[in-house]
């Protein structure tokens, strides 16, 4: 497992489709997962610090598990099948370890609200172009095209700021 972090977030104007950035801390390999409209706001949200009045969804589940007594201590994205990224978080209640499966998005945004270090599978990273996902899932141009890790960098490189970063709710 290489730990990681969010480093960019947006909404890709060519896919229509919100993208958020994981990136191996001390080091350079990226890993883009293209995510949900809300579990991106979800995330946005705790980044820029910004508070609601009522808690959302993963306010609310923070503050469950913090109310039970559970401790989150990491967050893995252990692997891609079929275009689905697939992720588990990782509790100690006591002396009792917890896996729970979950989609990578909901896990980025507990581990930031509790402060849980973020882990991506090596393969992950080392097979990048086959982890390339299909649909909305990540920017096309067509049907029948894929990206390759390094053509993924490139589109990612070239989105403007007011592009990729902050979006509208």
């Amino acid at each position: 497992m290489v730990e990681v972090v969010v480093t960019r977030l947006g909404r890709d104007d060519s896919s229509e489709a919100f993208v958020v950035v994981l990136e191996e801390k001390g080091g350079t390999r990226a890993l883009p997962i293209w995510i949900g409209r809300h579990e991106a706001e979800a995330i946005e949200a705790h980044l820029n610090g910004v508070k609601r009045e009522r808690p959302m969804t993963h306010d609310l589940a923070r503050s469950i598990i913090n109310g039970l007594g559970g401790l989150l201590r990491r967050v893995q994205v252990t692997r891609v099948l079929e275009g689905t990224f697939f992720a588990e978080l990782h509790f100690n209640k006591g002396a009792h370890s917890i896996v729970i499966d979950s989609r990578p998005s909901d896990a980025i945004a507990l581990a930031l609200r509790l402060d849980a270090p973020m882990f991506v599978a090596h393969a992950l990273f080392d097979n990048a172009s086959d982890s390339s996902v299909s649909g909305h899932d990540r920017p096309t141009a067509g049907e029948d095209d894929q990206l390759s890790a390094d053509e993924l960098k490139r589109h990612l490189a070239q989105l403007r700021p007011e592009e990729f970063g902050r979006f509208s709710s």
